[in-house]
């Protein structure tokens, strides 16, 4: 019974990691350079994560930098940067290349909210898959007759608890995110 807890618990605690890294992903007002994980760039043919091909930095709290280390990443990696999503305009030196992060129009601002409502209520339903796992596989070890009714109501108790703590601290989250994307 314990061995079901324990995977149970693993399994949401990916969850909230993978729900932590959904949410570095969602622009604020301040630059950060988690902004970019993720980013892929066509690089010779093959794509390639963009803090393989540059370093990146945010020397203050409105601009990232990218420092290609091979001069001929410079176009692909601004094509990168106007193909994804974040919806900022690459700016290039010749030696860097500069993003500007514009303050967050309000109605941007609702939209990122949105998605972060959606982020976390996909982190919800995947909490609840492992609990309806954790809990047939609890049926089944009854009905394999290893652990008795009380052990598996117990069981099934601890599940419910373990549930409603990480369903818990998906919401905690979201509202800190809510709260970081609001903040003008």
């Amino acid at each position: 019974m314990q061995a079901v807890l324990k995977d149970a618990e693993e399994r949401m605690k990916k969850v909230l990691a993978t729900l932590d890294k959904e949410f570095s992903r969602l622009r604020t007002g301040r630059a950060s350079s988690s902004l970019l994980d993720g980013l892929r760039v066509d690089y010779y043919g093959t794509m390639t994560q963009l803090d393989q091909l540059a370093s990146v930095a945010t020397p203050d709290s409105r601009s990232i930098t990218i420092q290609p280390w091979d001069r001929k990443a410079f176009s692909e990696i601004e094509k990168a940067i106007m193909k994804s999503d974040l919806g900022l305009t690459p700016v290039n030196d010749g030696k860097v290349i500069r993003l500007n992060i514009p303050p967050l129009t309000e109605e941007r601002r609702k939209d990122l909210v949105k998605m972060g409502k959606k982020h976390a209520e996909e982190a919800k339903v995947a909490v609840r898959n492992i609990r309806r796992d954790a809990n047939e596989l609890l049926k089944k070890k009854k009905s394999d007759k290893s652990i008795n009714e009380d052990d598996q109501h117990k069981g099934q108790e601890d599940v419910q608890k373990l549930t409603d703590s990480y369903i818990a601290k998906t919401d905690e989250a979201f509202s800190k995110k809510e709260k970081e994307i609001m903040e003008i």
